[in-house]
């Protein structure tokens, strides 16, 4: 029974390793290419440009209060490009150079293919929200007195944040199995990216199912995503955003094994 035991461990060791060297080949692509900087630089560009730069209301100096809503409103935007942009090359890329053949003989499975290539992503998401660390410290000094932050608020919003970077991801990828050219992949990633994100919204704001439009709301990402900029950690908000990852990533598995067929 040990021995047992001891082979499973070696067997699940072994699986994750070989999974761990795709996922380190995706990676190094990315920061080898400065694509990995590139989407940092950007997101944090753009995201200055409108606490600190554009007029209005999101930003910091012209509001006259210590807050970070502009941060929250802006980057899921930029997210809903910016990561597509990332995801789009995943398989479309390895369907036009004929790798992808390749890929399938390795001794992986299509769920080891498909988190390898997933977690690569996650981890250009997290290096590109980490940064944004600045800006809170920035707007912490600046209140007065300083530090008058809803601290649990901006820490919720970014847990809400990252899950929802990471959804797009899982998207995204989901959208590179469906086509071999890298445009097509970025606008459906767009396209059902932004329907989950807004649509629900935009129907439940039309006011069309009466009694459903509340449930209606639910099933969009943007109220999950108020919900836990609010401070409070909702169980249903994580099970909605770890529904969505893994539904499509299961979806991603189905379709690269259609490939075998």
């Amino acid at each position: 029974m040990a021995f047992s035991y001891m082979t499973q461990f070696q067997l699940i060791f072994i699986d994750l390793y070989k999974m761990f060297a795709l996922f380190k080949k995706e990676l190094s692509q990315f920061f080898s290419s400065l694509t990995g900087f590139i989407v940092t630089v950007v997101f944090l560009v753009v995201i200055g440009l409108f606490l600190w730069v554009f007029p209005g209301n999101l930003n910091v100096l012209d509001s006259g209060f210590a807050h970070l809503d502009g941060l929250f409103v802006v980057a899921p935007f930029v997210f809903l490009f910016l990561i597509p942009a990332i995801t789009m090359r995943f398989f479309a890329e390895e369907v036009r150079a004929g790798t992808l053949e390749i890929l399938l003989t390795k001794p992986l499975t299509d769920l080891q293919i498909v988190l390898a290539k997933f977690f690569a992503g996650v981890v250009l998401v997290l290096f590109a929200v980490l940064p944004t660390t600045f800006f809170v410290i920035s707007v912490y000094h600046l209140g007065l007195p300083p530090g008058n932050l809803d601290m649990g608020g901006i820490w919720g919003s970014f847990a809400g944040l990252v899950l929802l970077g990471i959804a797009f991801v899982a998207i995204g990828i989901f959208s590179s199995t469906l086509t071999d050219n890298q445009v097509v992949s970025f606008v459906l990633a767009v396209f059902l990216s932004g329907f989950l994100y807004g649509g629900f919204e935009l129907i439940y704001t039309l006011d069309l199912f009466r009694h459903a439009d509340l449930f209606i709301r639910q099933l969009g990402m943007h109220a999950h995503f108020l919900s836990m900029s609010r401070g409070v950690i909702d169980s249903r908000d994580l099970i909605y955003f770890i529904s969505v990852i893994v539904v499509f990533i299961l979806l991603s598995q189905i379709r690269l094994q259609s490939r075998r067929w």
